[in-house]
């Protein structure tokens, strides 16, 4: 028996089966407007922020060697 669940992006009802390879998405197009939500920073992990040590804030202004 397969289990039922909804598409995350348009909670359409789909069967977690072969017939359906983007899994837990419906298509192709649910799953990259998840990923593009996951890049424009809409989508966060829950948890503290990572505080910047000065090394990685400021570049190094010393050329480097080739």
């Amino acid at each position: 028996m397969a289990v039922r669940l909804r598409c995350p992006t348009c909670k359409r009802e789909i069967h977690w089966s072969d017939a359906y390879p983007y899994r837990p998405f419906c298509s192709e197009r649910c799953r990259l407007i998840d990923l593009g939500a996951w890049l424009g920073e809409k989508h966060t992990v829950a948890g503290d922020t990572a505080e910047l040590g000065d090394e990685a804030a400021a570049p190094s202004e010393e050329p480097r060697a080739r």
